[in-house]
């Protein structure tokens, strides 16, 4: 993780926040630096430019759900991802930052969009690790990375808040199609 000085601390942050509310193309290096607090000379000097500040957030943003997730997870199920994705929800009205950002720069050579698809994947293999430690197919783990995706766009924008319990009703109906072991902790 990159360490920043107090000033580049303060504009990451701000840059998160506008980002995530706004997205990323509305939101130019003059608002950033006066949210934080700086100068645009301090955000250049920090991050070189609004594109790396842009793959940092994300980075960054990455770094947290994973950490929420992981420590949300411990001791649950499979299909419980389901339920920490709604927790997750409630505080991210605007659904998935790496959604939106890729809808924004995606198939540009912007140097976030490795990031990006860095945080699906792990998503992706998060979740076929956890199928295979429950003895189940790979298979499933993608499938229920699908279910976790719609249900993501389906909470937000899709205006149904209920779509990960829908989601993760579903992932119980497949887990039981697949003969396995219980899904409830």
């Amino acid at each position: 993780m990159t360490t920043l000085t107090p000033a580049g601390e303060k504009l990451l942050a701000a840059a998160s926040t506008l980002f995530y509310r706004r997205g990323i193309r509305a939101v130019g290096v003059d608002l950033i630096a006066e949210t934080a607090g700086t100068t645009k000379k301090t955000l250049y000097d920090r991050f070189g430019s609004k594109d790396a500040l842009v793959a940092l957030y994300l980075e960054r943003r990455a770094a947290y759900w994973q950490g929420f997730l992981l420590d949300r997870m411990a001791g649950r199920t499979l299909v419980e991802v389901f339920d920490v994705l709604a927790l997750w929800l409630a505080d991210q009205d605007r659904g998935c930052a790496f959604v939106n950002a890729y809808a924004e720069i995606g198939g540009t050579d912007h140097p976030a969009e490795p990031v990006i698809r860095a945080e699906k994947e792990w998503m992706r293999a998060y979740l076929v690790d956890l199928a295979r430690a429950a003895g189940l197919p790979d298979r499933l783990g993608i499938e229920l990375h699908l279910l976790y995706e719609g249900a993501t766009v389906m909470a937000t924008a899709g205006g149904v808040p209920e779509a990960p319990a829908l989601a993760k009703a579903a992932a119980e109906r497949a887990v039981s199609a697949c003969g396995s072991a219980p899904t409830s902790g």
